[in-house]
């Protein structure tokens, strides 16, 4: 994980998420749903029922 996060550090914050996102293109398809929701749900800081109803609504 140091690896990557030095990487990013030393990028802008815009090709930081630019690099992040063809990572998560290649990555997500080859792993389950269940994976891929824990996921979002990590990212945006957990599962909180309003989260969750929101997300149902996407």
């Amino acid at each position: 994980m140091a690896g990557i996060q030095e990487r990013l550090d030393r990028m802008t914050p815009e090709k930081a998420l630019t690099e992040i996102g063809a990572a998560l293109k290649k990555i997500l398809p080859l792993v389950t749903d269940e994976d891929r929701l824990n996921f979002v749900v990590n990212l945006i800081g957990g599962a909180s029922d309003d989260q969750v109803a929101s997300m149902v609504h996407l």
